[in-house]
């Protein structure tokens, strides 16, 4: 990866930014969809969008990149079940099931996305 800043990298952090700030702005959509044996649903959903927000602009400084990138990448698999439930009751949110099934394969794509931006290194 190049030292200069892709546009990639701008992209992903707004993404990041944009759905976090989401989570204040309009909070009943991820609301819907918490699974229902998760506690303080309210609290996790301004937690998530928390740490989205501050995991997008952690993406921009160099300094602070790869561990922005590492707390992406664990929100990204603890949001995963919310994905799961979703498209269980997709009914009761009137949205079609396909369309929530082609969703799932995004989450690897996002992830792969946050490790290569992140510049993550085991």
């Amino acid at each position: 990866m190049s030292r200069r800043p892709s546009w990639s990298l701008y992209v992903l952090a707004a993404l990041f930014v944009g759905a976090g700030l989401l989570h204040f702005l309009k909070p009943a959509p991820y609301l819907r969809i918490m699974p229902p044996w998760l506690p303080a649903p309210r609290l996790l959903v301004a937690l998530s969008g928390a740490a989205e927000v501050a995991g997008g602009l952690g993406l921009l400084l160099p300094a602070t990149r790869r561990a922005a990138a590492w707390g992406l990448l664990a929100l990204l698999l603890a949001v995963f079940p919310a994905n799961i439930y979703m498209l269980q009751i997709h009914e009761q949110l009137h949205l079609p099931a396909w369309a929530l099934w082609a969703r799932l394969p995004m989450q690897p794509l996002l992830l792969w996305w946050v490790w290569r931006i992140g510049g993550v290194r085991c």
